[in-house]
């Protein structure tokens, strides 16, 4: 049931998935987004086009599993990695799916993205890693990507998409959007070979400036 004061939030999720259709990274209702949310969180219903969602379409779950809706809603088929993720990473407050041309082109080859550009370090560390592929909405998947977002912010998932995380929807879609700038910068980029790569050292020194920027610290 909506109430007065998750009525906001349900609002964000709507939103920002309105806005993550805009900006490209995903098409229809093909990506989900989850927030966590008292004993749990909310999320995308199943199927339902995000220019069709009400607040009230919004599925509200318990980490157990256990979930309420409006009469005919289901949470997103992708509901168990929504759930493992938040549950596990206390760090983080959203989970955004979706299937954006370039990062879902690389992991349809299993490939992530290496450190070719230093951007790279905005996803948490020196690669953003490719899961391997299982069916949509298992136990299995759910699992590799558990491990593909070890230490990590985002990641893809093989023959799929990609995932990224984040402390609020904002912030989460703007991950989203540089993961899939960056997958599109190294497509082109391999057209030409494999690009040299920078090293882990140096992936680290940006991550520290990018951190002290973020807290308006001088970054020098």
């Amino acid at each position: 049931m909506t109430t007065a004061d998750d009525l906001p939030l349900r609002r964000a999720i709507i939103d920002t998935c309105l806005a993550m259709n805009r900006s490209g990274v995903n098409q229809g209702a093909s990506g989900n987004l989850s927030v966590r949310h008292g004993d749990g969180l909310l999320i995308t219903p199943s199927g339902l086009p995000y220019d069709e969602t009400e607040p009230e379409d919004i599925v509200a779950m318990g980490f157990d599993g256990a979930w309420s809706a409006r009469e005919g809603r289901r949470p997103s088929s992708e509901w168990r990695f929504h759930r493992d993720i938040l549950q596990a990473r206390t760090d983080v407050d959203v989970v955004l799916h979706a299937h954006p041309t370039f990062a879902t082109a690389l992991a349809v080859h299993g490939r992530g993205i290496p450190a070719f550009h230093y951007m790279v370090a905005l996803a948490g560390g020196d690669s953003i890693r490719c899961a391997p592929y299982a069916t949509f909405g298992t136990q299995e998947l759910s699992d590799h990507a558990l491990a593909a977002l070890d230490g990590r912010m985002a990641c893809l998932l093989g023959h799929h998409g990609m995932i990224v995380l984040g402390r609020n929807p904002k912030a989460a879609l703007a991950l989203a959007v540089e993961v899939e700038t960056l997958a599109r910068q190294y497509t082109y980029a391999l057209l030409l070979g494999d690009p040299p790569l920078l090293p882990a050292d140096e992936i680290g020194r940006v991550a520290e400036k990018m951190r002290r920027m973020k807290y308006g610290q001088s970054p020098d």
